[in-house]
């Protein structure tokens, strides 16, 4: 199936979600038996089940008359990011900032694979976390499997 390219379908759909204060993040299309369209969205605070029906609403007939399947029949989602989505852009990282992050290392540092800390510094090719008051890593990026926002379930 043709499709336009991600970042048609993005630039598309982020004027709608600009005029309700949100945030198009990704979009990402499923082929196969069910082809689907899924936008992510964000915004500052968190994205509400409210949010993601509002934009949905807002694209749903608009995004028929930009066609991005030229014709063939998808499923329309739009989702929030999820809250272990691991960071992927630059604005990603940069958002976290003195925020405690999840790190996971396909190589182990100090006999590790796994750190919870604070991300004090993102430059595109490494990360420095603050694990504790004795240890910040510098961890190269090729080396990260997955950084996401710390999550505490207490």
């Amino acid at each position: 199936m043709k499709v336009r390219s991600a970042e048609e379908i993005k630039a598309f759909c982020e004027k709608y979600a600009a005029s309700l204060g949100l945030c198009v993040a990704e979009v990402e299309f499923k082929q196969g038996k069910n082809p689907s369209l899924t936008v992510f969205i964000d915004k500052e605070g968190g994205v509400s089940l409210d949010d993601c029906e509002r934009l949905h609403n807002a694209i749903n007939d608009p995004i028929d008359d930009f066609d991005p399947t030229f014709g063939e029949p998808y499923t329309l989602n739009v989702s929030s990011l999820g809250a272990d989505r691991p960071f992927k852009t630059e604005k990603d990282f940069l958002s976290h900032i003195d925020k405690m992050v999840e790190v996971k290392l396909n190589v182990a540092i100090k006999g590790k694979k796994y750190y919870e800390g604070v991300l004090k510094k993102y430059d595109g090719k490494e990360i420095v976390v603050k694990v504790d008051d004795k240890t910040t890593l510098s961890i190269d990026l090729k080396t990260v499997q997955k950084v996401s926002d710390y999550i505490d379930f207490n």
